[in-house]
């Protein structure tokens, strides 16, 4: 049972023991405070690593990237995050962990190029405004045996293994995260082996994406939307052809997804310049209200002095910029498209589907249908009614 939620700040019993336990570790001196300090996460993060592993098959220019992002993310903690002791530790252990695994990646393309540049099948891409139904409409897709989807813990261990441990490493996580927030499934179901969104991948070369969902970061967040993105998206690409050289799925388009493509259409088609995409459309006060409540629950356990007003202040001006991004990019591109509706995903799920593989030049099969008829039978189970009940109270 999912418990109560009566505030968008609500955090668990758990996240406040564990707030409380390592603040009182900190302060009896049983373990020193990670400083959020550039030289000292990456002495931590590339531990065991060589400075050739770090600079790898990257150009210059992507190397600086990098370092350039963690500079710039870390004086944001620092400065305006009003991280508590359970976010300041989950600061340090994302960043540490996305410069060990920019650093594994480094030394796994030194020794294997060619994973880097598989060739692959043209992606679709799943372009929307975050809660506007791209998750559903990804896992559509994926099912189909024609395409292929991401799992999520190769997206959060985009580093390949032998044998494949990332499965339980991913559940174990999972089973930690569901304790410390409780709603999370109701907002966001997730498996270890389910298609989902390459958040991870883009976290890993220190895109906004899941640090601003997370932290109060401002600055970092203008940093990030007024920087170019391709440096992050070339990352992006050879991680996405290691992955699919190592998953053997290559030959089929693989179905991409996350919230942050809407900024950076024109970097992701300039990666994968033959993508197709199939635009989510939902309406504006709704994409906002489920927004800001995901984003609060992250908040609410890592940060404090939260406002509400201030939190939907910035989601909204979030909106409009990823609004006018992707009508500028729309406006300029000639890649084939089509969209569909959230209220068609709910009617005519089977209908609004048949009609977006037509449109992308797609053959809609038998079995696509019966594949998508699975997947929908799958997220019935899911838990999306009690989030939807939790805005809505919020609202009164």
């Amino acid at each position: 049972m999912t418990p109560p939620r009566p505030h968008p700040f609500t955090r668990s019993r758990l996240a406040a023991r564990l707030d409380w336990l390592v603040a009182m570790v900190w302060e009896m001196g049983w373990d020193e405070k990670p400083a959020l300090e550039p030289e000292y996460l990456w002495k931590v993060g590339s531990k065991g690593f060589s400075e050739a592993d770090e600079v790898s098959i990257r150009s210059d220019e992507d190397v600086a990237d990098f370092r350039l992002r963690l500079d710039h993310l870390c004086r944001s903690l620092r400065d305006e995050a009003r991280l508590n002791a359970l976010g300041h530790t989950m600061a340090y252990g994302q960043i540490t962990s996305a410069i060990r695994k920019r650093h594994a990646l480094g030394r796994l393309w030194r020794e294997k190029p060619e994973l880097a540049e598989t060739p692959i099948a043209p992606p679709l891409i799943v372009l929307g405004q975050m809660r506007s139904g791209t998750t559903r409409v990804q896992r559509l897709f994926a099912a189909d045996p024609q395409f292929s989807g991401t799992r999520f813990c190769n997206s959060q261990y985009p580093v390949p293994e032998s044998p494949d441990l990332r499965p339980f490493k991913a559940h174990a996580a999972l089973a930690v995260a569901h304790r410390v927030n409780p709603w999370l499934e109701t907002m966001h179901p997730i498996g270890a082996t389910r298609t989902d969104e390459e958040i991870g991948w883009l976290a890993a070369a220190l895109s906004p994406v899941a640090f601003e969902a997370q932290w109060r970061i401002p600055s970092f967040v203008r940093f990030s939307e007024a920087r170019e993105a391709s440096p992050i998206y070339r990352e992006f690409a050879r991680i996405l052809r290691t992955d699919a050289a190592t998953m053997g799925n290559a030959a089929r388009p693989r179905v991409l997804k996350c919230p942050q493509f809407a900024e950076d259409m024109s970097a992701l088609m300039a990666a994968c310049p033959e993508a197709r995409i199939v635009r989510c459309l939902r309406d504006k006060n709704s994409t906002l209200a489920s927004s800001v409540s995901m984003v609060a629950s992250q908040m609410a356990f890592q940060c404090r002095g939260l406002q509400f007003d201030e939190l939907e202040e910035e989601w909204a001006r979030k909106h409009r910029l990823r609004e006018q991004r992707m009508q500028s990019f729309r406006s300029n591109s000639e890649a084939t498209t089509s969209a569909i509706a959230f209220a068609d995903l709910n009617s005519d799920p089977i209908a609004a589907l048949q009609r977006a593989y037509s449109e992308l030049g797609y053959d809609f099969t038998a079995q696509s249908r019966g594949a998508a008829g699975a997947e929908l039978e799958i997220a019935r189970e899911d838990r999306h009614v009690a989030h939807r009940q939790q805005v809505e109270s919020f609202a009164t």
